[in-house]
């Protein structure tokens, strides 16, 4: 479908990537309505867009109610807002596991399904979810969010083919490790030495690809980490031994604290 024109509702937008998103949906022509836990952030990007804001915190349950409600008829979902997951299971508490689930999983979900009656009585709209090439292949010490971005792209998956022909699309865009903003950066980690990354404005030219092509995944990340997300997605133990062999736990467990 176009974006010119059609009203988006953005999540998390007051993260980097979600700037970049909703910079780049602007310029796409979209009619913006963004949404995010800081004011602070959040009024002054509204003001630069000329969009409309509402603070909601996704973790709230009645806060998605009054965010539909505020944001009235929406053709297109942008649904990027996630909590980071990372550590060892047995040291998180109860809280911050029902948050993790609460905005990554539970609130995608129940946005989807208040707005698709009004999508599907159009025969127009497209919902995209934020997914991680974590949803594709797992990894040590991140077994929370693994979880969430696994599930995030099996329901992606199957909405899609739930909606077919309803002229309302579905897309899991899922980034690989991006500089310059969102939680890989903000985690302090550092990837081991010839590891490529993507900008958020790549992320963000793959949902503009996703919602204009109608495309149900779109894998932004460098052609030889989607072929090895690809690999490990099919041969797990091999994904394993690798990532034992790189590292990956005790670079994950050095930053864990800090989500």
């Amino acid at each position: 479908m176009k974006l010119n024109g059609a009203t988006v509702l953005l999540t998390g937008a007051t993260g980097g990537i979600g700037q970049a998103l909703a910079r780049r949906l602007k310029a796409e022509g979209a009619d913006l309505v963004l949404t995010g836990r800081n004011a602070d952030v959040l009024a002054p990007l509204a003001d630069e867009l000329g969009a409309r804001s509402v603070v909601a915190d996704l973790g709230d349950p009645d806060a998605l109610e009054a965010l539909l409600a505020e944001a009235g008829p929406i053709d297109v979902l942008v649904a990027n807002a996630a909590l980071p997951g990372t550590g060892q299971l047995t040291a998180m508490s109860v809280d911050r596991i029902d948050a993790n689930l609460d905005v990554n999983l539970r609130a995608p979900i129940l946005l989807a399904r208040a707005l698709i009656p009004q999508l599907v009585e159009r025969g127009a709209g497209h919902l995209v979810f934020i997914g991680s090439v974590s949803g594709i292949v797992a990894s040590p010490g991140s077994s929370l969010y693994n979880a969430t971005k696994f599930a995030i792209r099996g329901f992606a998956d199957a909405l899609r083919q739930d909606l077919h022909g309803t002229g309302v699309g579905v897309s899991n865009v899922q980034p690989g490790f991006v500089r310059d903003a969102g939680m890989f950066v903000n985690s302090g980690m550092e990837l081991p030495a010839g590891t490529r990354t993507v900008s958020p404005e790549q992320v963000a030219a793959g949902v503009v690809r996703a919602i204009t092509k109608d495309k149900g995944e779109v894998v932004v990340a460098p052609a030889e980490l989607r072929f090895g997300a690809r690999l490990g997605s099919v041969a797990p133990s091999l994904n394993a031994a690798v990532q034992r062999r790189a590292g990956a736990a005790e670079i994950v467990g050095s930053h864990a604290g800090n989500d």
